[in-house]
């Protein structure tokens, strides 16, 4: 799970992280009442959406008069902003926070990942901050400094003095270094974070270190234990389609090509769409129905696949392990019965009662292409989506 700017510097503040000045709005007739509070010469308006890049796609505006905050507020309030990390369409700008300009000295990168690889918590730093880390990570990747923690283990004030120094960072600055760098591990330990970083992480003509930015991404397995963090969910910059899937324990991922995918298992789901590209075709979606699949969320399924206006067919590819193959059939008939089948569909069973399952359906009034062989039905549903 996403969260915006705004809610994460107030994460922040509250683990001892030093973050600018700022105002959240939701609508342009406060703006200069925002100005005002905060007391300065200089504001930076910035759109609060779920997506970085946002200063390349015009997110994030300076501005030297209160005039410049309202023609800027007006400008973003209402659209959709679009960004490298966006689709075509963009996402909604809702919020707006308005934030005081800053005396920057210089912009550094820093951030903390879950590194699958070494399997530890990883810290990511760099000299090199602002808008072009990606570059800077993929062009000069020795300019980013990693650093390894031990999930066993804990971040020393020692490490950070380290991590400090190679950021050649002196003085006071290695002190609130070192607090922001605990307070950002705390975070992440404490919270679930899959990801976390500032960027840039600021040092001012007046030696302070700033977090000018925020960005933090929560694992939504464990949102459980953390109902404050669950209540910062803005649904509207998510896709709706997902969204609604998200409800009956679906797992939806909308593409751009033509073929809807209906799986259960996500390894089984990325194999069945690897196999529709490699005989010619494109997956429409990405569509995990989970292991114990029911016939209430096969009908979403199949509704959520239909309303994409790209669709041509749809393969379904169930392997029965946890559930029979003769009751996933079921739901499907009980499914396409409900909401209706406009489209070729191939379904592919195999596992548990996958002959009776395919009789089933073989044996049925709707025009169901079966197919006990993967390669088969894969082939098969691009002939017909042709």
């Amino acid at each position: 799970m996403h969260i915006h700017e705004y809610q994460a510097k107030s994460l922040f503040r509250k683990f001892n992280i030093q973050t600018p000045v700022a105002i959240l709005i939701n609508n342009t007739e406060n703006a200069s009442k925002a100005c005002a509070e905060l007391g300065c010469d200089v504001w930076v308006v910035k759109a609060q959406v779920h997506a970085g890049g946002r200063g390349k796609g015009g997110g994030v505006i300076l501005c030297h008069s209160i005039e410049e905050v309202e023609n800027a507020c007006n400008k973003l309030f209402g659209s959709n902003l679009v960004t490298p990390q966006t689709d075509a369409k963009g996402l909604p700008i809702s919020q707006i926070l308005i934030e005081g300009g800053q005396n920057i000295k210089r912009e550094l990168y820093l951030g903390l990942l879950v590194d699958r690889q070494t399997q530890k918590i990883t810290i990511l730093a760099s000299t090199e901050g602002g808008m072009d880390i990606e570059k800077v990570a993929a062009e000069s990747p020795e300019k980013i400094i990693k650093f390894g923690v031990d999930p066993l283990g804990a971040l020393t004030e020692d490490d950070c003095v380290s991590i400090a120094s190679k950021l050649e960072l002196e003085g006071e600055l290695i002190n609130q270094f070192t607090k922001t760098l605990l307070g950002l591990y705390e975070i992440f330990i404490t919270k679930d974070v899959n990801l976390i970083e500032i960027n840039p992480l600021i040092t001012t003509i007046d030696n302070n270190l700033l977090a000018l930015d925020g960005k933090i991404d929560f694992d939504d397995n464990a949102l459980y234990r953390h109902e404050d963090i669950a209540e910062l969910r803005d649904t509207s910059q998510e896709d709706e389609k997902e969204n609604e899937a998200s409800k009956y324990q679906l797992n939806y991922i909308s593409l751009d090509g033509t073929i809807g995918c209906m799986v259960n298992g996500a390894g089984l789901a990325m194999a069945t769409m690897d196999l529709i590209e490699h005989h010619g075709g494109s997956p429409a979606n990405f569509l995990d129905v989970g292991g114990g699949t029911t016939a209430e969320r096969v009908a979403k399924a199949f509704e959520l696949i239909q309303t994409e206006a790209n669709v041509r067919g749809i393969l379904v590819n169930i392997f029965g392990g946890i559930v029979r193959c003769d009751l996933i059939a079921e739901g499907i008939l009980q499914a396409i019965e409900k909401v209706g089948l406009n489209l070729p569909i191939v379904v592919r069973l195999e596992g548990t009662n996958a002959p009776e399952g395919l009789k089933l359906l073989d044996e049925s009034t709707f025009n169901i292409h079966t197919e006990a062989d993967l390669t088969q039905a894969a082939i098969k549903i691009v002939e017909l989506s042709a």
